[in-house]
């Protein structure tokens, strides 16, 4: 199996001829330069360079190499974020790569607690709620923050736990804790792992899960905000949001805490049974994001994104900004 990896001139570089030494792998490492500008990367949509392995940006180099490997993955210089490369799909979306991580590990792993469940962020995506229901594994929604996974993985409650922005860890096959923050290195590893065991890439198992579960559309949008907007949303109450649907579907919850340790979210989350929007400010811009997801089409996911648009804006005007 010829694996490709691009460790963007970060902190993993050192360690991938060693890994493949020790493994007996066939690893290339696509960019084997130490240098301090970053020159050898190429920049993204808006000319800039961001050393982000979830982007097709930063990661064209690899991408355009897919077709020589088997499997191909990069990380982001301090190693804690995992970008998948498939000779299939590309450059995996990181909700996708989850999904299917997700899948293996608990099917892959006999070491592990009967009861052990998945972590994920609320705005991850709900193809894995519906693995977790599918599994019967118990589902830890939580806010934005690696930080809410650390008790989990620590007594070994949790083996997963996952964030849309391609951060993720997991237990060791005996289901102690291997550590408690992202790891993209083992994420990595465990692509080329399920490549091997099942002699088919993430990509492939991705479009398996689909047919079981359903096309999710997902997409983050960023919009202008000012101080005052952000501090409001901060504090917003579900009992605000008057509306009883959403893109013509009855809206199951509104969240402003978190189900699993009611911890606030910063925002706000409505979901129905096909989708469902969040919106959050942002911790270091006069940003919103808005994140939306649908298992119908992307028309349901546009209705969802304009209904959340407009329930945010009528929001602000009640209260005078």
């Amino acid at each position: 199996m010829r694996i490709g990896v691009d460790p963007m001139g970060g902190s993993t570089l050192p360690f991938w001829e060693q890994i493949a030494q020790r493994y007996g792998l066939n690893l290339d490492v696509v960019n084997s330069i130490v240098d301090p500008t970053f020159s050898f990367m190429t920049t993204d949509h808006d000319g800039k360079i961001r050393m982000d392995c979830s982007s097709p940006y930063a990661m064209a180099r690899l991408i355009g190499l897919k077709d020589k490997y088997d499997i191909a993955f990069g990380n982001d210089p301090d190693g804690d974020r995992h970008g998948i490369v498939t000779p299939r799909t590309g450059l995996m979306n990181p909700n996708h790569y989850l999904s299917v991580a997700i899948w293996y590990l608990f099917h892959h792993r006999p070491g592990w607690r009967k009861d052990v469940g998945i972590g994920k962020t609320l705005v991850t995506s709900s193809m894995i709620d519906r693995i977790a229901h599918h599994l019967g594994r118990n589902l830890s929604e939580v806010p934005v923050g690696f930080k809410w996974f650390v008790n989990g993985l620590m007594n070994g409650t949790l083996g997963f736990a996952g964030e849309e922005s391609a951060g993720a860890s997991f237990l060791r096959k005996d289901g102690t804790v291997w550590t408690t923050d992202k790891d993209g290195v083992i994420l990595n590893l465990l692509a080329a792992e399920m490549r091997a065991r099942t002699g088919s890439d993430p990509g492939v198992q991705y479009q398996n899960l689909i047919e079981m579960f359903g096309h999710p559309i997902y997409e983050r949008i960023d919009a202008a905000a000012t101080p005052e907007q952000k501090e409001i949303l901060g504090k917003v109450s579900p009992s605000e949001i008057t509306g009883s649907t959403l893109a013509g579907e009855i809206i199951l919850a509104k969240l402003t805490a978190a189900p699993q340790n009611n911890a606030p979210l910063g925002g706000i989350k409505v979901v129905t049974q096909n989708g469902w929007f969040a919106v959050r400010p942002s911790g270091t811009e006069d940003m919103l994001k808005i994140y939306a997801e649908s298992f119908k089409n992307k028309e349901h996911l546009t209705d969802i994104q304009e209904e959340a648009r407009a329930i945010i804006d009528a929001f602000f005007r009640s209260t005078g900004v």
